[in-house]
């Protein structure tokens, strides 16, 4: 479930449903199923508007009103167009719907139909759009988004776009959205994610098969991505097994590369080093006992170590050629990196001088470090730049944000959603390059490592919840590794408990429709 699909995708998803033997009919009919039985579950009985477009989101909408009508809830329908203009099986669907069906226009918002407050469907536009929102459904939404209404959309709240979660012109505010077989990067990319509301995902009878004809290569964070390859501690091992993480600090702010040190052990590092001009490392020295503290003159030293496996180079350590030349020294050490804050900016403007140096680093620029570096890569959603740009560089890009994008040169990628506003303060980044560091010690590959780094890290902000600062972060994430721990034991109980609820998501009781059954099963997003 946490695959990903485009809109391209998508449709071949359908299209090979159907080559499998599922009409488009059946998935037309258990996709208004789906619709509304959200709408059951989640609303109590009240007046509801569907509103419905030329296309198959239409056609679903037709479907759902259809079903609510037959269980009691008063429905009035509007179609967008002309019925005439309806095709295929949206065209079936709105010849089983007995009601009338209104015309939908600019005028709705004085017609009195918004008074009672009503649910409102909204089955006008997909995932697909590809033009902004104008003419009558622009009106449409803007109204109904200025009187607050509640919103259940089908696919994607119409004007959002589904591979991108790009605003079309305007778009509705949805509480809730329901889409089908698989999300898609504009449910959990900004700012679409704003307008979806809470996202189901609903079973409406593709086969789970057809993904691998699909390939997809983009996903959401979460465990199932990674959690067989977290390098945890073996019975018989030792610290060197763990890893010696270096982590390079500069001369005035101090605290930036001592929070990536403390991170890089709390991810498990076995050791960790910081090496730091002499002026300043009783400074250094006064932190954590347990991370040992050397001058800059041994990092020549330290890189001819084999026991040290990765390095952290960036936070805190200062712009100019100093940081530019430590990084070259590190990674023709063959040392893999994490490169921040100032050891991306240290390349502004010659980032081929970087690529050049080869090593595959992982690089976590926010977005102004991203402007910098990768200059000629601006256009685009941040999915679609995070790609680019790790195809560029040779290294996998961690674009930091809201929704961070973890983005690999092989295509795959992955969008972080389980971080809560609280990280946006002083010191966080320090703390994801030194969690991502920590793992690259311990032999992670690079795009595991960035998107376990990255879920650690919103994890642990969970816990800590509002007040949050950095510091509170690495104090958090052994809560973290306790609850992936407790799931990876066959005995405990928070694994039982999650595989029942899995079990019961599935096992829901068959519905009919028509004349198809239908399992009664939809997805959380936030039970990925």
């Amino acid at each position: 479930m946490h695959s990903l699909l485009s809109t391209a995708e998508m449709y071949a998803a359908d299209q090979a449903a159907m080559a499998a033997g599922v009409a488009g009919e059946v998935l037309m009919e258990a996709a208004g199923w789906q619709i509304a039985m959200a709408v059951r579950r989640n609303f109590t009985p009240r007046p509801v508007l569907v509103l419905c477009g030329p296309g198959n989101n239409g056609g679903d909408g037709f479907v759902a009103a259809r079903l609510l009508d037959a269980w009691g809830w008063p429905v009035r329908l509007f179609l967008l167009g002309s019925g005439d203009r309806l095709t295929g099986d949206a065209a079936v669907m709105a010849g089983r719907w007995r009601g009338q069906v209104e015309t939908l226009t600019e005028t709705i918002s004085e017609d009195g139909v918004f008074e009672c407050h009503p649910l409102i469907i909204d089955a006008l536009f997909g995932a697909g759009l590809a033009r902004p929102l104008d003419g009558i459904a622009r009106a449409v939404v803007e109204a109904i988004n200025a009187r607050h209404l509640d919103v259940v959309a089908v696919d994607v709240p119409s004007g959002i776009d589904g591979n991108s979660g790009e605003v079309r012109g305007v778009a509705l505010m949805a509480c809730l959205t329901v889409t089908f077989f698989r999300a898609k990067p504009g449910h959990v990319l900004f700012p679409g994610r704003r307008h979806c509301g809470s996202l189901v995902i609903g079973d409406i009878g593709i086969p789970n098969h057809v993904l691998a004809g699909v390939a997809p290569k983009t996903y959401v964070n979460v465990p199932a991505l990674w959690r067989d390859d977290i390098p945890w501690p073996r019975l018989d091992g030792h610290k060197y097994d763990r890893g010696h993480l270096l982590v390079a600090g500069g001369g005035t702010l101090c605290g930036a590369a001592r929070l990536a040190a403390r991170a890089g052990r709390r991810a498990g590092a076995g050791l960790a080093t910081v090496v730091a001009p002499d002026a300043v490392l009783p400074t250094y020295r006064a932190d954590w006992p347990g991370t040992m503290v050397l001058s800059i003159s041994s990092l020549d030293l330290l890189l001819e170590d084999r026991r040290v496996t990765a390095a952290v180079l960036g936070p805190g350590l200062g712009v100019g050629e100093q940081t530019a030349a430590l990084v070259s020294r590190t990674l023709v050490a063959g040392k893999r990196c994490v490169l921040d804050a100032d050891a991306l900016t240290s390349f502004a403007g010659r980032a081929a001088d970087l690529w050049r140096l080869g090593g595959n680093p992982v690089l976590t620029p926010h977005d102004g470090e991203f402007a910098r570096l990768f200059g000629n890569l601006l256009r685009g959603d941040r999915l679609s730049r995070a790609r680019a740009a790790a195809a560029a560089s040779g290294a996998v890009v961690v674009l930091k944000g809201p929704d961070t994008v973890v983005a690999s040169p092989d295509g795959r990628a992955a969008i972080t959603t389980n971080a809560p506003p609280d990280l946006a303060t002083g010191g966080t980044g320090d703390v994801l390059s030194g969690l991502i560091g920590g793992l690259l010690a311990q032999g992670m590959d690079s795009f595991g490592a960035a998107c376990l780094g990255a879920w650690l890290h919103g994890q642990a902000a969970r816990i800590v919840g509002p007040g949050l600062l950095a510091e509170d972060l690495i104090g958090a994430v052994p809560a973290v590794w306790r609850m992936l721990s407790d799931e990876r034991s066959p005995s405990s109980p928070a694994r039982a408990e999650r595989l029942d609820a899995r079990s019961r998501r599935t096992r829901g009781p068959i519905r009919t429709t028509g004349s198809q059954p239908f399992g009664d099963s939809a997805y959380q997003m936030d039970e990925l």
